[in-house]
């Protein structure tokens, strides 16, 4: 089945120019102009507006493009269902993750998955949520791992793997940690706290793009006042160092309090905010044997001791 000019089309849309479209394909700029002009003939319309760097498709572009998708969809769909008919392990699976957690289970999982499957060619790639979101959509994504709301979620397929609780991480200084050392010495793990408790104390949070921060700024709206937001990052390993370090507080998910890093203590808030654990794949795709026991794996990691 050969879909060459579609994936040519298709990597002009994503690029949005056609140079770079053409150096990603490993082809010159005139033959990939040659292919996308015969095409236009063809249908006798034109599928892009040729702005210098900018080009997007045009009405009936964006038809050709939706179906486009679609089609090679069917093509890797196919593949993949005659693949597990034969028994056949070879094959490519490309695979996001988050980065943090995501990377410490690919770092777990892959060898177990390439024990099983030694010649699938396994793509990683280090994504945020909504970015996978945008490749699961276009077909450039077979699994992604992700954290997220129910309200987050879009038209793809989910996978549950666990729910995960986000608690408040205070520096051990702080004088209201001598309330999680009593509740621990009494035998309560993470005693409630509210976090208006420390609305006065600065707060280093997750980048506003992240999913987690749609959940923490409407737990600041809830408790009716905004933080003192001493930076934003992009990692929850860095809000631990802050804490550690007597710099501020945080709100921080339950995944990377297993072992609570010395300097630090945590809090439950009393509404006991949640959020889950997932893996998404894009709506009707056909997930081969091979994606599925990598999401097993990926699932044992998270939730098996």
């Amino acid at each position: 089945m050969d879909t060459k000019q579609i994936e040519y089309i298709l990597k002009i849309a994503e690029e949005n120019n056609i140079t770079h479209a053409a150096q990603k394909l490993h082809l010159t700029q005139p033959a990939l102009n040659q292919q996308l002009l015969k095409l236009e003939r063809e249908l006798g319309l034109q599928l892009f507006y040729r702005i210098k760097n900018n080009w997007r498709p045009t009405p009936a572009g964006e038809l050709y493009l939706e179906n486009a998708r679609k089609m090679l969809q069917i093509k890797q769909d196919t593949y993949r269902m005659l693949a597990d008919m034969a028994d056949a392990q070879r094959g490519t699976l490309s695979v996001a993750f988050t980065p943090g957690r995501g990377s410490a289970m690919f770092s777990a999982v892959y060898p177990l998955f390439h024990q099983k499957y030694p010649e699938m060619t396994v793509e990683p790639r280090e994504l945020s949520v909504r970015r996978q979101q945008t490749l699961i959509a276009e077909g450039e994504l077979d699994i992604g791992f992700q954290t997220l709301c129910d309200e987050q979620r879009t038209g793809d397929a989910y996978l549950p793997i666990a729910t995960e609780e986000i608690f408040l991480v205070l520096p051990e200084k702080h004088p209201l940690s001598q309330t999680a050392a009593a509740a621990r010495s009494a035998g309560q793990d993470r005693p409630e706290l509210p976090v208006s408790a420390v609305r006065y104390e600065p707060f280093v949070l997750m980048y506003k793009e992240s999913t987690i921060r749609q959940m923490i700024d409407s737990i600041f709206d809830e408790a009716g006042f905004q933080p003192n937001v001493l930076f934003e990052t992009a990692s929850n390993a860095t809000i631990l160092s802050m804490i550690r370090n007597n710099i501020c507080c945080g709100l921080v998910p339950a995944c990377y309090l297993k072992d609570l890093p010395e300097g630090a203590a945590c809090f439950s808030l009393p509404s006991h905010p949640t959020w889950d654990l997932v893996a998404s794949y894009r709506k009707g795709m056909y997930l081969s044997k091979a994606a599925r026991y990598f999401f097993q794996l990926a699932s044992d990691f998270w939730t098996k001791p």
